[in-house]
């Protein structure tokens, strides 16, 4: 998907507020794909940009957006219960998810589902591209790839709109 348009996405976030691609058009744009609210790593995941939030903010407004397929409700307690200072977006019918190749839709053999949203990061530039991709994370120490990649991304290309 790289140097491809990042697709298109209208989903609720946690406060119930319709966040769209366009909203971000013009800055830098990280989109990561969690399987679960609930589970030790997507919140280790979740908590590491929150705590990484200015750092990334400092690199050309860049933003962060996590995307599964949980309610409006479970992203509310969970953003509220570790103190989230970004959009989780809600995409129950994870379309959006499929759109960005996040959706897993046969079983591996290390999880025990048939289906799910697998842990992929999305860095979007000013434009409206995917630049680069990151499919199937540990959630461990991922925050500070994408904060370098970001850094060298930022670098190399100009964020005139």
């Amino acid at each position: 998907m790289i140097a491809t348009a990042a697709p298109d996405f209208e989903l609720l976030d946690q406060d119930g507020t319709l966040r769209r691609l366009a909203d971000y058009r013009g800055h830098w744009l990280v989109i990561y794909f969690y399987p679960n609210d609930r589970s030790i790593n997507c919140t280790r995941e979740a908590c590491h940009f929150r705590d990484e939030q200015k750092i990334l903010v400092q690199f050309g407004n860049a933003a962060v957006v996590g995307i599964n397929k949980a309610s409006v409700a479970a992203h509310k307690k969970f953003s509220d219960r570790n103190y989230l200072n970004f959009p989780i977006l809600s995409d129950p019918g994870h379309v959006v998810t499929e759109a960005y190749h996040a959706w897993r839709s046969n079983s591996a053999p290390w999880y025990d589902l048939a289906f799910g949203t697998r842990r992929n990061t999305y860095i979007i530039n000013p434009q409206g591209l995917i630049v680069k991709e990151y499919l199937g994370v540990a959630a461990r120490n991922h925050v500070e790839t994408v904060i370098r990649d970001l850094q060298e991304l930022q670098a190399a290309e100009p964020t005139t709109v």
